[in-house]
Protein backbone atom coordinates (compact mmCIF):
# COMPACT_ATOMS: atom_id res chain seq x y z
CA UNK A 1 0.00 0.00 0.00
CA UNK A 2 1.38 3.24 -0.69
CA UNK A 3 1.19 5.72 1.78
CA UNK A 4 -0.36 8.90 0.35
CA UNK A 5 -1.12 11.69 2.80
CA UNK A 6 -2.76 15.20 2.29
CA UNK A 7 -2.87 19.03 3.20
CA UNK A 8 -6.13 20.70 2.81
CA UNK A 9 -5.98 24.15 3.66
CA UNK A 10 -8.69 26.58 2.99
CA UNK A 11 -7.84 29.77 0.87
CA UNK A 12 -9.74 32.43 3.12
CA UNK A 13 -7.18 34.52 4.30
CA UNK A 14 -2.80 34.53 4.64
CA UNK A 15 -1.19 31.07 5.10
CA UNK A 16 -0.84 30.12 9.11
CA UNK A 17 2.15 29.52 10.81
CA UNK A 18 0.35 26.76 12.19
CA UNK A 19 -1.25 25.49 8.77
CA UNK A 20 2.73 25.57 7.33
CA UNK A 21 3.87 23.28 10.38
CA UNK A 22 1.51 20.71 9.71
CA UNK A 23 2.43 20.46 5.90
CA UNK A 24 5.86 20.22 6.74
CA UNK A 25 4.91 17.05 8.75
CA UNK A 26 2.71 15.43 6.39
CA UNK A 27 5.47 16.29 3.59
CA UNK A 28 7.98 14.68 5.74
CA UNK A 29 6.04 11.54 6.92
CA UNK A 30 5.35 10.90 3.09
CA UNK A 31 9.07 10.90 1.76
CA UNK A 32 9.86 8.86 4.60
CA UNK A 33 7.82 6.49 3.73
CA UNK A 34 8.43 6.54 -0.09
CA UNK A 35 4.33 8.24 -0.23
CA UNK A 36 2.72 10.84 -1.99
CA UNK A 37 1.70 14.77 -0.86
CA UNK A 38 -1.42 15.63 -2.15
CA UNK A 39 -2.62 19.43 -1.95
CA UNK A 40 -6.35 20.05 -1.50
CA UNK A 41 -7.84 23.41 -1.63
CA UNK A 42 -10.82 23.24 -0.11
CA UNK A 43 -12.65 25.92 -1.54
CA UNK A 44 -16.31 26.02 -0.73
CA UNK A 45 -16.93 28.90 0.93
CA UNK A 46 -17.47 30.92 -1.86
CA UNK A 47 -18.35 34.14 0.24
CA UNK A 48 -14.69 33.86 1.31
CA UNK A 49 -12.50 32.37 -1.15
CA UNK A 50 -10.10 34.88 -3.27
CA UNK A 51 -8.19 33.39 -6.28
CA UNK A 52 -4.89 35.60 -4.44
CA UNK A 53 -5.16 33.43 -1.42
CA UNK A 54 -4.70 29.97 -3.15
CA UNK A 55 -1.60 31.27 -5.00
CA UNK A 56 -0.68 33.01 -1.61
CA UNK A 57 -0.78 29.29 -0.19
CA UNK A 58 1.06 27.96 -2.94
CA UNK A 59 3.99 30.77 -2.99
CA UNK A 60 4.15 29.98 0.57
CA UNK A 61 4.60 26.36 0.72
CA UNK A 62 7.21 26.88 -2.55
CA UNK A 63 9.13 28.93 0.01
CA UNK A 64 9.20 26.39 2.85
CA UNK A 65 10.56 23.87 0.27
CA UNK A 66 7.44 22.42 -0.83
CA UNK A 67 7.19 22.92 -3.96
CA UNK A 68 5.01 23.29 -7.29
CA UNK A 69 5.23 20.28 -9.40
CA UNK A 70 7.20 18.32 -6.16
CA UNK A 71 3.54 17.10 -5.06
CA UNK A 72 0.19 15.94 -6.61
CA UNK A 73 -2.69 18.44 -6.73
CA UNK A 74 -3.65 21.47 -6.31
CA UNK A 75 -7.40 19.55 -6.77
CA UNK A 76 -10.52 21.48 -5.80
CA UNK A 77 -13.04 20.63 -3.57
CA UNK A 78 -15.66 22.40 -5.30
CA UNK A 79 -14.47 19.98 -8.40
CA UNK A 80 -16.33 17.09 -6.21
CA UNK A 81 -19.52 18.60 -5.28
CA UNK A 82 -20.85 15.62 -7.74
CA UNK A 83 -19.15 13.09 -5.89
CA UNK A 84 -20.77 14.55 -2.18
CA UNK A 85 -23.99 14.63 -2.95
CA UNK A 86 -23.98 10.95 -4.43
CA UNK A 87 -22.77 9.95 -1.08
CA UNK A 88 -25.10 11.52 0.64
CA UNK A 89 -27.81 9.76 -1.07
CA UNK A 90 -26.46 6.45 -0.72
CA UNK A 91 -26.30 7.35 2.82
CA UNK A 92 -30.08 8.18 2.68
CA UNK A 93 -30.93 4.88 0.44
CA UNK A 94 -29.55 2.63 2.77
CA UNK A 95 -30.96 3.98 6.03
CA UNK A 96 -27.54 5.61 7.35
CA UNK A 97 -29.27 8.94 7.27
CA UNK A 98 -32.75 10.55 7.23
CA UNK A 99 -34.31 13.87 6.83
CA UNK A 100 -35.18 16.38 9.52
CA UNK A 101 -37.19 19.54 8.83
CA UNK A 102 -36.15 20.82 12.63
CA UNK A 103 -35.37 24.22 12.29
CA UNK A 104 -32.37 25.39 14.89
CA UNK A 105 -34.80 27.11 16.99
CA UNK A 106 -36.64 23.80 17.06
CA UNK A 107 -34.02 22.02 18.51
CA UNK A 108 -32.65 24.84 20.77
CA UNK A 109 -36.18 24.40 22.61
CA UNK A 110 -35.83 20.79 22.80
CA UNK A 111 -32.07 20.38 23.77
CA UNK A 112 -32.17 19.85 27.95
CA UNK A 113 -28.87 20.14 30.42
CA UNK A 114 -28.80 16.46 29.85
CA UNK A 115 -29.25 16.62 26.04
CA UNK A 116 -26.37 15.88 23.47
CA UNK A 117 -27.47 17.78 21.20
CA UNK A 118 -30.13 17.02 18.69
CA UNK A 119 -32.57 14.79 20.59
CA UNK A 120 -33.75 12.65 17.44
CA UNK A 121 -37.08 14.14 16.76
CA UNK A 122 -36.94 12.76 13.15
CA UNK A 123 -35.53 9.58 13.28
CA UNK A 124 -38.49 7.49 12.33
CA UNK A 125 -40.67 10.46 10.96
CA UNK A 126 -39.67 8.86 7.51
CA UNK A 127 -39.68 12.90 5.67
CA UNK A 128 -38.70 12.59 2.26
CA UNK A 129 -36.33 14.97 0.95
CA UNK A 130 -37.43 18.51 0.49
CA UNK A 131 -36.90 21.99 0.82
CA UNK A 132 -35.01 23.33 3.83
CA UNK A 133 -34.68 19.34 5.00
CA UNK A 134 -31.60 18.60 6.08
CA UNK A 135 -30.07 15.44 5.64
CA UNK A 136 -28.64 14.12 9.63
CA UNK A 137 -26.20 10.51 9.95
CA UNK A 138 -28.09 8.03 12.18
CA UNK A 139 -25.00 7.50 14.96
CA UNK A 140 -25.64 4.26 16.78
CA UNK A 141 -26.94 4.26 20.14
CA UNK A 142 -24.62 1.66 21.23
CA UNK A 143 -21.24 1.16 21.44
CA UNK A 144 -18.30 3.34 20.99
CA UNK A 145 -15.74 4.93 18.06
CA UNK A 146 -12.20 4.16 19.01
CA UNK A 147 -9.53 6.37 16.81
CA UNK A 148 -6.43 5.18 15.96
CA UNK A 149 -4.25 7.87 16.66
CA UNK A 150 -0.46 8.27 16.29
CA UNK A 151 0.44 10.97 18.59
CA UNK A 152 -3.01 10.69 20.82
CA UNK A 153 -2.67 6.46 21.35
CA UNK A 154 -6.88 5.61 20.62
CA UNK A 155 -8.91 7.95 22.28
CA UNK A 156 -12.22 6.64 23.01
CA UNK A 157 -15.59 8.43 22.16
CA UNK A 158 -19.26 6.71 23.13
CA UNK A 159 -21.74 6.73 20.32
CA UNK A 160 -24.75 7.72 22.46
CA UNK A 161 -22.60 11.03 23.51
CA UNK A 162 -22.67 12.12 19.64
CA UNK A 163 -26.21 13.47 17.91
CA UNK A 164 -27.31 12.61 15.15
CA UNK A 165 -25.18 15.53 13.00
CA UNK A 166 -25.79 17.15 9.77
CA UNK A 167 -24.30 15.88 6.64
CA UNK A 168 -25.83 17.87 4.01
CA UNK A 169 -27.96 21.33 4.64
CA UNK A 170 -31.20 22.70 3.98
CA UNK A 171 -30.68 23.15 0.07
CA UNK A 172 -28.63 19.69 -0.15
CA UNK A 173 -25.00 21.10 -0.16
CA UNK A 174 -22.45 18.81 1.57
CA UNK A 175 -21.08 20.16 5.04
CA UNK A 176 -17.42 19.94 5.97
CA UNK A 177 -17.78 16.85 7.79
CA UNK A 178 -18.75 14.43 4.70
CA UNK A 179 -16.87 16.33 2.06
CA UNK A 180 -13.90 16.13 3.79
CA UNK A 181 -14.59 12.18 3.98
CA UNK A 182 -15.47 11.90 0.64
CA UNK A 183 -12.46 13.55 -0.79
CA UNK A 184 -9.61 11.26 1.87
CA UNK A 185 -11.76 8.44 0.05
CA UNK A 186 -11.44 9.59 -3.73
CA UNK A 187 -7.89 10.74 -3.34
CA UNK A 188 -6.97 7.19 -1.60
CA UNK A 189 -5.74 8.88 1.47
CA UNK A 190 -4.41 6.87 3.87
CA UNK A 191 -3.00 8.83 6.54
CA UNK A 192 -4.61 12.13 8.12
CA UNK A 193 -2.02 14.18 10.00
CA UNK A 194 -3.84 17.64 10.84
CA UNK A 195 -3.98 19.95 13.97
CA UNK A 196 -6.02 18.73 17.16
CA UNK A 197 -8.55 20.89 16.76
CA UNK A 198 -9.80 18.85 14.52
CA UNK A 199 -10.32 15.72 17.11
CA UNK A 200 -13.71 16.08 18.20
CA UNK A 201 -14.93 15.85 14.35
CA UNK A 202 -12.85 12.32 13.93
CA UNK A 203 -15.49 10.08 15.87
CA UNK A 204 -17.92 11.48 13.30
CA UNK A 205 -15.98 11.45 10.36
CA UNK A 206 -14.82 7.95 10.88
CA UNK A 207 -18.43 6.89 11.71
CA UNK A 208 -18.69 7.99 8.13
CA UNK A 209 -16.04 6.22 6.51
CA UNK A 210 -17.60 2.98 8.01
CA UNK A 211 -20.90 3.80 6.33
CA UNK A 212 -19.58 4.34 3.37
CA UNK A 213 -17.92 1.22 3.69
CA UNK A 214 -14.27 1.96 3.23
CA UNK A 215 -11.45 1.47 5.89
CA UNK A 216 -10.68 4.81 7.77
CA UNK A 217 -7.46 6.44 7.64
CA UNK A 218 -4.08 6.49 9.93
CA UNK A 219 -5.27 9.25 12.02
CA UNK A 220 -2.73 12.03 14.11
CA UNK A 221 -3.62 14.65 15.42
CA UNK A 222 -0.61 16.89 15.94
CA UNK A 223 -0.86 19.97 19.13
CA UNK A 224 -2.25 23.27 19.00
CA UNK A 225 -0.14 26.10 18.41
CA UNK A 226 -0.34 28.84 21.30
CA UNK A 227 1.16 31.96 21.97
CA UNK A 228 3.01 33.04 24.89
CA UNK A 229 -0.53 32.95 27.06
CA UNK A 230 -1.36 29.83 25.69
CA UNK A 231 -3.88 30.47 23.84
CA UNK A 232 -4.88 29.01 20.57
CA UNK A 233 -3.07 31.40 17.57
CA UNK A 234 -5.44 33.66 16.42
CA UNK A 235 -5.39 35.65 12.85
CA UNK A 236 -7.07 38.33 14.47
CA UNK A 237 -4.84 38.94 17.70
CA UNK A 238 -1.47 37.10 16.83
CA UNK A 239 1.26 37.35 13.83
CA UNK A 240 0.15 34.31 12.63
CA UNK A 241 0.85 34.69 8.55
CA UNK A 242 3.80 33.14 6.80
CA UNK A 243 4.06 35.57 4.41
CA UNK A 244 4.52 38.04 6.98
CA UNK A 245 7.78 36.71 8.46
CA UNK A 246 8.90 36.01 4.98
CA UNK A 247 8.54 39.56 3.92
CA UNK A 248 9.76 40.45 7.17
CA UNK A 249 13.38 38.66 6.26
CA UNK A 250 12.99 35.39 8.38
CA UNK A 251 15.11 32.46 5.93
CA UNK A 252 12.87 29.57 5.16
CA UNK A 253 15.69 27.62 6.65
CA UNK A 254 15.10 29.14 10.08
CA UNK A 255 11.50 28.67 9.94
CA UNK A 256 10.90 25.54 8.79
CA UNK A 257 13.43 24.46 11.47
CA UNK A 258 11.61 25.93 14.53
CA UNK A 259 7.86 24.75 13.34
CA UNK A 260 9.13 21.02 13.24
CA UNK A 261 10.17 21.80 16.62
CA UNK A 262 6.61 23.03 18.12
CA UNK A 263 5.87 19.58 19.62
CA UNK A 264 8.99 17.29 18.54
CA UNK A 265 12.92 17.51 19.11
CA UNK A 266 15.50 16.21 17.04
CA UNK A 267 17.98 13.86 19.11
CA UNK A 268 20.19 15.19 21.46
CA UNK A 269 20.65 18.69 23.17
CA UNK A 270 20.15 20.64 20.33
CA UNK A 271 17.85 22.39 18.23
CA UNK A 272 19.38 24.25 15.06
CA UNK A 273 19.90 21.27 12.97
CA UNK A 274 20.23 20.87 9.11
CA UNK A 275 16.85 19.75 7.47
CA UNK A 276 18.26 16.38 6.29
CA UNK A 277 18.27 15.63 10.07
CA UNK A 278 14.94 16.51 10.81
CA UNK A 279 13.65 14.42 7.75
CA UNK A 280 16.08 11.40 8.20
CA UNK A 281 14.93 12.12 12.65
CA UNK A 282 11.01 13.22 12.77
CA UNK A 283 8.56 10.80 13.88
CA UNK A 284 5.09 11.33 14.47
CA UNK A 285 4.81 8.86 17.43
CA UNK A 286 7.36 10.94 18.73
CA UNK A 287 5.43 14.21 18.97
CA UNK A 288 4.26 15.90 21.92
CA UNK A 289 0.29 15.69 22.28
CA UNK A 290 1.22 19.33 24.89
CA UNK A 291 0.40 23.13 23.43
CA UNK A 292 3.31 23.82 21.28
CA UNK A 293 4.69 27.63 22.16
CA UNK A 294 4.89 29.64 18.98
CA UNK A 295 8.08 32.29 20.90
CA UNK A 296 8.28 34.74 18.54
CA UNK A 297 11.77 35.87 20.08
CA UNK A 298 13.04 32.22 20.52
CA UNK A 299 11.97 32.28 16.77
CA UNK A 300 13.88 35.75 15.74
CA UNK A 301 16.89 34.52 17.90
CA UNK A 302 16.72 31.51 15.53
CA UNK A 303 16.58 33.32 12.35
CA UNK A 304 19.97 35.15 14.07
CA UNK A 305 21.97 32.31 14.08
CA UNK A 306 20.95 31.44 10.45
CA UNK A 307 21.89 34.56 8.74
CA UNK A 308 25.46 34.56 11.03
CA UNK A 309 26.25 31.38 9.34
CA UNK A 310 25.35 31.75 5.86
CA UNK A 311 28.09 32.72 3.63
CA UNK A 312 28.77 36.26 2.98
CA UNK A 313 28.19 36.02 -0.66
CA UNK A 314 24.79 34.54 0.38
CA UNK A 315 23.92 36.81 2.69
CA UNK A 316 24.66 39.86 0.11
CA UNK A 317 22.25 37.40 -2.00
CA UNK A 318 18.92 37.34 0.23
CA UNK A 319 19.64 41.27 1.39
CA UNK A 320 19.57 42.09 -2.34
CA UNK A 321 14.94 42.40 -2.18
CA UNK A 322 15.23 44.30 0.60
CA UNK A 323 18.29 47.02 -1.05
CA UNK A 324 16.42 46.95 -4.12
CA UNK A 325 12.65 46.70 -3.22
CA UNK A 326 12.10 43.37 -5.59
CA UNK A 327 9.28 40.68 -4.76
CA UNK A 328 6.77 41.17 -2.40
CA UNK A 329 9.30 43.72 -0.24
CA UNK A 330 8.55 47.56 0.17
CA UNK A 331 11.10 49.69 -2.25
CA UNK A 332 13.97 51.10 0.05
CA UNK A 333 14.09 55.21 1.14
CA UNK A 334 16.77 55.68 -1.63
CA UNK A 335 16.67 55.28 -5.08
CA UNK A 336 17.64 52.14 -7.64
CA UNK A 337 20.73 54.04 -9.15
CA UNK A 338 21.85 55.44 -5.43
CA UNK A 339 22.18 51.69 -4.30
CA UNK A 340 26.36 50.58 -4.74
CA UNK A 341 26.78 47.05 -4.86
CA UNK A 342 30.36 47.26 -3.83
CA UNK A 343 29.74 49.62 -1.06
CA UNK A 344 27.19 46.93 -0.02
CA UNK A 345 29.92 44.21 -0.15
CA UNK A 346 32.03 45.71 1.46
CA UNK A 347 29.73 46.28 4.58
CA UNK A 348 27.96 42.94 4.19
CA UNK A 349 29.95 41.07 6.94
CA UNK A 350 29.67 43.67 9.36
CA UNK A 351 26.04 43.97 9.17
CA UNK A 352 25.35 39.63 8.84
CA UNK A 353 26.55 39.84 12.64
CA UNK A 354 24.07 42.49 13.80
CA UNK A 355 20.55 41.58 12.10
CA UNK A 356 18.16 39.01 13.50
CA UNK A 357 15.98 39.73 10.18
CA UNK A 358 16.85 40.69 6.67
CA UNK A 359 14.96 43.85 6.48
CA UNK A 360 16.99 45.51 9.19
CA UNK A 361 19.44 45.40 6.75
CA UNK A 362 17.81 48.67 5.69
CA UNK A 363 18.04 50.96 8.42
CA UNK A 364 21.93 49.30 9.16
CA UNK A 365 23.61 50.72 5.54
CA UNK A 366 20.67 53.38 4.26
CA UNK A 367 23.41 56.08 5.33
CA UNK A 368 25.82 54.41 2.34
CA UNK A 369 23.07 54.90 -0.22
CA UNK A 370 21.01 58.43 0.47
CA UNK A 371 22.17 61.61 -0.23
CA UNK A 372 21.77 63.20 3.62
CA UNK A 373 21.59 60.86 6.18
CA UNK A 374 17.93 60.01 7.79
CA UNK A 375 18.34 61.75 11.28
CA UNK A 376 16.87 60.28 14.44
CA UNK A 377 16.05 63.50 16.00
CA UNK A 378 16.59 61.53 19.53
CA UNK A 379 19.74 60.59 18.58
CA UNK A 380 20.57 63.72 17.79
CA UNK A 381 20.04 65.65 20.91
CA UNK A 382 21.41 62.79 22.88
CA UNK A 383 24.67 63.12 21.03
CA UNK A 384 24.81 66.39 20.09
CA UNK A 385 25.18 68.02 23.63
CA UNK A 386 27.78 71.06 24.89
CA UNK A 387 30.79 70.44 23.63
CA UNK A 388 30.20 68.69 20.61
CA UNK A 389 30.32 71.31 17.87
CA UNK A 390 34.16 71.52 19.00
CA UNK A 391 34.48 68.12 18.40
CA UNK A 392 33.44 68.36 14.65
CA UNK A 393 35.46 71.15 14.14
CA UNK A 394 38.42 69.14 15.47
CA UNK A 395 37.05 66.19 13.53
CA UNK A 396 36.85 67.83 10.39
CA UNK A 397 40.26 69.59 10.57
CA UNK A 398 42.02 65.84 11.48
CA UNK A 399 40.36 63.91 8.90
CA UNK A 400 40.95 66.55 6.26
CA UNK A 401 44.95 65.73 6.88
CA UNK A 402 44.64 62.16 7.20
CA UNK A 403 47.04 60.62 4.19
CA UNK A 404 45.95 57.40 4.42
CA UNK A 405 41.91 57.09 4.21
CA UNK A 406 41.15 53.71 6.42
CA UNK A 407 39.70 52.64 9.42
CA UNK A 408 42.21 52.23 11.70
CA UNK A 409 43.61 55.77 10.99
CA UNK A 410 40.15 57.23 11.78
CA UNK A 411 39.80 54.90 14.71
CA UNK A 412 43.32 56.61 15.91
CA UNK A 413 42.33 60.52 14.61
CA UNK A 414 39.04 60.25 16.53
CA UNK A 415 40.71 58.99 19.25
CA UNK A 416 43.69 61.73 19.89
CA UNK A 417 40.74 64.36 19.06
CA UNK A 418 38.65 62.89 21.99
CA UNK A 419 41.83 62.71 24.37
CA UNK A 420 42.50 66.32 23.39
CA UNK A 421 39.31 66.98 25.38
CA UNK A 422 39.12 64.60 28.49
CA UNK A 423 36.92 62.26 26.09
CA UNK A 424 37.07 58.44 25.60
CA UNK A 425 36.82 57.17 22.15
CA UNK A 426 32.91 55.80 22.92
CA UNK A 427 32.22 59.62 23.64
CA UNK A 428 34.21 61.06 20.91
CA UNK A 429 32.97 59.26 18.30
CA UNK A 430 28.90 59.43 19.27
CA UNK A 431 28.54 62.81 17.99
CA UNK A 432 30.57 62.23 14.34
CA UNK A 433 28.39 58.53 14.41
CA UNK A 434 25.08 60.68 14.39
CA UNK A 435 26.45 63.56 11.82
CA UNK A 436 27.45 61.10 9.42
CA UNK A 437 24.54 58.12 10.13
CA UNK A 438 22.16 59.84 11.35
CA UNK A 439 21.67 56.81 14.68
CA UNK A 440 23.76 56.37 17.93
CA UNK A 441 23.99 52.97 17.17
CA UNK A 442 25.01 51.03 14.15
CA UNK A 443 27.57 49.15 12.33
CA UNK A 444 30.91 49.86 13.52
CA UNK A 445 31.94 53.46 13.08
CA UNK A 446 35.15 53.68 11.43
CA UNK A 447 34.51 51.10 9.04
CA UNK A 448 31.61 52.88 7.80
CA UNK A 449 33.81 56.04 7.67
CA UNK A 450 36.37 54.06 5.31
CA UNK A 451 33.38 52.69 2.89
CA UNK A 452 31.78 55.86 2.93
CA UNK A 453 34.83 58.17 2.04
CA UNK A 454 36.44 61.02 2.71
CA UNK A 455 34.40 63.60 0.70
CA UNK A 456 30.72 62.52 2.06
CA UNK A 457 32.25 62.28 5.27
CA UNK A 458 33.18 65.58 5.67
CA UNK A 459 30.84 66.62 3.90
CA UNK A 460 28.10 65.08 6.93
CA UNK A 461 30.52 66.30 9.42
CA UNK A 462 30.08 70.04 7.96
CA UNK A 463 26.40 69.72 8.04
CA UNK A 464 25.68 68.72 11.30
CA UNK A 465 28.65 71.44 12.95
CA UNK A 466 25.63 74.27 10.67
CA UNK A 467 22.87 73.16 12.38
CA UNK A 468 24.12 73.39 15.65
CA UNK A 469 25.10 77.04 15.07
Amino acid sequence: MTVRVRFAPSPTGMFHVGGARSALQNWIFAKQQGGVFVLRIEDTDAARNRPEWTEGILSALDWIGIARGSYEGPYFQSSYAGEHRAAAQRLYEGGRAYYCDCTREDVQARTGPQQRGYDGFCRDRGLEPGEGRALRFRTPDEGETVVVDLVRGEPTFENKLIEDFVIARGDGSPVFLLANVVDDMSMGITHVIRAEEHLPNTPKQQLLWDALGVKPPVWAHVPVVVNEKRQKLSKRRDKVALEAYRDEGYLADAMRNYLMLLGWAPSGDREIVPWSVIEEEFRLDEVNPSPAFFDEKKLRAFNGDYIRALPVADFVEACRPWLTGTGTIAPPPWQPDEFDPAAFAAVAPLAQTRIAVLSEIVPNVDFLFLADPLIDEAAWAKAMKEGAADLLDAAVVAFEALESWDAESLKATLEAVGAERGLKLGKAQAPVRVAVTGRTVGLPLFESLEVLGRDRTLTRLRAARVRLV
